[in-house]
């Protein structure tokens, strides 16, 4: 479940920097190139950490028994 909604969370980022990028202007050093910016870098922090995320999750477990772990009984008998 957590995996699915980082997925939605990077597709959704990608969606609105595909948006946002022709409206953006770099190039100037007023208000609205400040502003462009900050928002670009934003927008690829959240990008990374929603990568990062998904990358560098742990792995769930199998459910059932491991490879190495040792059986106890379940009663010793006398």
């Amino acid at each position: 479940m957590e995996k699915n909604r980082v997925i939605l969370s990077l597709l959704l980022c990608g969606v609105m920097l595909y948006y946002a990028m022709p409206h953006l202007v770099l190039t100037t050093s007023s208000l609205q190139g400040i502003f462009s910016i900050s928002w670009l870098t934003f927008a690829l922090f959240v990008a990374g950490g929603n990568l990062s995320s998904l990358l560098y999750a742990p792995r769930r477990k199998k459910a059932g028994i491991q490879k190495n772990s040792v059986r106890k009984p379940l009663r010793q008998r006398g």
